[in-house]
């Protein structure tokens, strides 16, 4: 007969006998405190007196294997097990609820199995699995089974899906990497229009019509407008992030490190990203303290590897229950650390670490050149974001969208001009960053773009040494729209030959009409081929297509390279000349070689791939000008020819 304890539906024990044809009969109750614990009759070669010394030795050393991990194997999980999860309903108080095992998810991903449980107590019954619970610890029999990790949105039931804790410190390590500006995902490019391409998405399973998800992390931002959050929530929330205004629960977190015997398995971090005028954190709960190690969330937070985040001791001010998942709402306190990785089953890192931060500024300025007469400055923003290769482009696009929302219209006609640069560690020169952008709508958008896509290209180029030191941008607004539009091209002549001079017009189209003409002279070279010369006037985008490609698109040998490719990107402010033929030509890492003879031509066509940083183009660059637009954005592009006589 096989005597096991067991919960009713009041979650109280109850002991049972179970015959062996399993009908069961009520033997009273016991106390709470008494665990689940199957008997098991003896096996019929029992041997009394090899029991007495075998059984206390099996168990001394199952005592002893337990002592050194601690953790309940997931080979050992058995459906209707009763368990006991801990996690903060309450300011800081780490409170108990309950957890049945519902049955184990095997293979439900590569070497990845779950855990389905039913969660009940305190509040869950009314709030159902919420955000900030991931990471939640649960124990059997005292001992560590795993973490809170994922939820079917809409629930009726607080069902969880658990992740083993052998999985969370299985794929990360007590001495974890350093942070690399060396990404595991495919970087940005100077072209893209999307910096969280970059991230992976949070995994997803899929049960009949239900779907188990990532529990959402919430982010708290504090200082941003409203506008910034719900123009960037749908990008967050594809990455598994749940925005959230920020509530302030007295005050910023205290410069000093907290005490580490106040953060324990259930206590909730908030991981900094932003800190200033300008904040930025995500929130989750701790799993596992081991030493000076920390695991916590019991998923990724965005996968971003090896990184490195500041995290503090956070406390809850309220519960908010939602039909689709509810979530806590919490108040970062004193520092405590630094996440060091972000992996698909936790995030991990290590107390009593403080993580370098980047110090931000941005001056918003109005109605003339920074300094110079009838200037004036709107608004200065101050803040400190995480050195982190995929992370710091984002948030910097969400700082200056923020900073020109806040302080700027972004509907309706208007212009805004970004000046200054951007500093890296052990470089040899900042990059520069200077360009005007004009709209009816969504100048915010673009300037904010603008702004963090160079940034991500430098910090995903693959250089570890390239360490973000510190960003430093001018704003200035206009409420107008300052763009010419390129409308015509005409030249002098039609015909010339090798030492002729021409003048090219160039007509330009502003706001409600107005037009401008410049004028350009050109002097056909001496020694010229005949056959027809091409004048092409365009934008800057354009001639950054054209005059680059071979050197965006190949891999850069140098941080030098790469800070000079950026620095040398023709701003926007600006048209550009281009003088070419129709000859073969080859860009040598953005050098032009226009039309050179066959056998070097023969060898530069076998050469050519991103690593030799050899492109072959389709004409020859003969000559550029500029034409200078001012304050104002000049786009289009126009073509015209002229036939060079003998």
């Amino acid at each position: 007969m096989l005597r096991e304890l067991r919960y009713n539906s009041k979650t109280q024990l109850r002991a049972a006998a179970i015959s062996p044809d399993r009908e069961e009969r009520s033997i009273g109750r016991l106390p709470r405190f008494v665990r689940f614990c199957p008997i098991r009759p003896p096996p019929p070669f029992y041997n009394s007196k090899v029991h007495r010394f075998a059984v206390p030795a099996a168990l001394a050393l199952a005592a002893t294997l337990s002592a050194q991990t601690g953790f309940f194997r997931l080979k050992d999980v058995r459906p209707g097990m009763h368990a006991v999860g801990r996690t903060v309903f309450a300011g800081n108080r780490v409170e108990d609820f309950q957890v049945e095992v519902l049955g184990v998810l095997e293979n439900i991903g590569p070497k990845e199995s779950l855990i389905l449980a039913r969660l009940s107590g305190g509040p869950l019954e009314h709030t159902g699995v919420m955000q900030g619970m991931s990471g939640s610890p649960v124990y059997i029999e005292g001992k560590l089974l795993g973490a809170v990790a994922m939820a079917f949105p809409f629930s009726k039931d607080p069902i969880a899906a658990i992740r083993p804790i052998e999985d969370m410190v299985r794929v990360t390590g007590a001495n974890a990497p350093v942070a690399s500006n060396s990404p595991r995902h495919a970087a940005i490019a100077l072209a893209d229009r999307d910096l969280t391409r970059p991230f992976s998405k949070p995994a997803s399973f899929e049960s009949g019509e239900s779907r188990m998800v990532d529990i959402a992390t919430p982010i708290s931002f504090g200082g941003f407008s409203q506008s910034t959050l719900q123009a960037f929530a749908p990008q967050l929330r594809a990455l598994g992030l749940e925005p959230l205004q920020a509530i302030s629960g007295g005050g910023k977190p205290d410069p000093g490190m907290g005490n580490p015997a106040d953060l324990k398995p259930g206590s909730m971090i908030s991981m900094q990203l932003m800190s200033g005028d300008l904040s930025m954190s995500a929130d989750c709960t701790v799993t596992y303290i081991d030493g000076p190690h920390i695991y916590a969330c019991g998923h990724r937070f965005l996968d971003v590897g090896a990184t490195s985040i500041p995290f503090a001791r956070a406390e809850v001010i309220a519960l908010m229950p939602n039909l689709n998942t509810s979530f806590k709402l919490s108040a970062a306190k004193e520092w405590m650390g630094a996440i060091n990785e972000d992996v698909n089953t936790t995030v991990a890192g290590e107390l009593g670490k403080r993580a370098a931060m980047a110090p931000l500024t941005m001056t918003v300025w109005r109605g003339a050149e920074p300094g110079g007469p009838g200037g004036h400055v709107v608004e200065t923003y101050q803040a400190q974001m995480v050195n982190d290769a995929l992370l710091s482009p984002l948030l910097l696009q969400m700082a200056v969208y923020s900073a020109i929302d806040a302080t700027e219209r972004t509907v309706g006609a208007s212009s805004l001009r970004v000046t200054g640069q951007v500093e890296f560690q052990n470089a040899p020169a900042p990059i520069r960053v200077d360009n005007i952008f004009s709209a009816d709508n969504g100048s915010a958008l673009q300037v904010s773009l603008a702004a963090a896509v160079p940034l991500a290209y430098i910090m995903q180029s693959g250089f570890d040494t390239l360490r973000l030191k510190k960003v430093d941008l001018r704003i200035e607004a206009f409420d107008e729209k300052k763009q010419l539009e390129i409308d015509g091209l005409s030249l002098s002549k039609r015909e010339v030959r090798p030492g002729d001079k021409l003048q090219l017009l160039i007509q330009l189209m502003g706001e409600n009409g107005a037009e401008t003409t410049r004028k350009l002279d050109y002097e056909v070279p001496i020694g010229a081929e005949p056959g027809p010369l091409y004048f092409t006037v365009a934008d800057a985008n354009t001639t950054n297509l054209t005059d680059f490609r071979a050197v965006l698109t190949s891999t850069p040998h140098t941080p030098a390279q790469l800070i000079t490719t950026v620095n040398n990107l023709h701003p926007n402010n600006k048209a550009y000349v281009r003088v070419w033929r129709a000859d073969p030509s080859f860009q040598l890492e953005g050098a032009e070689m226009p039309d050179p003879p066959a056998s070097v031509a023969l060898i530069l066509a076998g050469s050519q791939s991103s690593i030799a940083g050899i492109t072959q183009t389709r004409n020859a660059k003969i000559g550029e000008m500029e034409i200078d637009g001012g304050d104002v954005v000049i786009s289009g592009v126009k073509t015209i020819q002229v036939e060079v006589k003998e």
